[in-house]
């Protein structure tokens, strides 16, 4: 599957957002205003300017609006969620080559909030998996004391955990050691 480097940013993005919604026992990872810098700064979102609660939770809201797109048990489900998401945004599409990155799009409108910018953006970039007839691709993590969100953009569709260096790798040395305890016993 060929994914643009501006798309591939916002999967990215979208995903990281999504995954510091709190969950069992992980704390949540946008509680508070220097947190909602720091994401915006560690993903290169331009044209933050200075943020408040209103925007936290903004951003709050569209990252429930995400897992729900993740979630969602259908295209047809997931279509409608990015619709309404991203036209609650304002969407306007528009070319732009700034701070060293080549031309792409921007969908958000020049003005807008961090909330709206992620919703455009990160929001076109699930579109564009949905319209690609790859909407399962939006997975969480299958191992048990994980639910982090990922896109697997493995060739055949396999991946099953959000990262094989840590929840793959701990549940297959796990079924390595209760295999050797069966044969030992």
């Amino acid at each position: 599957m060929l994914i643009p480097h501006d798309t591939r940013i916002a999967l990215d993005t979208v995903v990281d957002l999504v995954n510091t919604a709190p969950e069992g026992d992980t704390g949540d990872g946008l509680a508070e205003l220097s947190a909602l810098y720091a994401f915006a700064e560690r993903h290169d979102i331009s044209g933050v300017g200075t943020l408040g609660e209103k925007d936290l939770r903004a951003v709050q809201d569209v990252r429930g609006r995400f897992a729900e797109i993740f979630a969602a048990p259908d295209a047809r489900t997931a279509a409608d969620l990015v619709n309404g998401l991203v036209a609650a945004a304002g969407t306007t599409p528009q070319l732009t080559n700034h701070d060293g990155y080549d031309w792409h799009v921007h969908y958000f409108a020049p003005d807008a909030s961090v909330a709206d910018h992620l919703a455009a953006d990160c929001g076109m970039a699930l579109a564009f998996i949905v319209v690609a007839g790859e909407q399962e691709r939006l997975r969480r993590c299958e191992a048990p004391d994980c639910r982090d969100a990922f896109v697997d953009l493995s060739r055949n569709r396999s991946r099953r955990y959000c990262s094989s260096r840590t929840c793959g790798n701990r549940l297959h040395v796990a079924a390595y050691r209760a295999r050797r305890r069966e044969a030992a016993g």
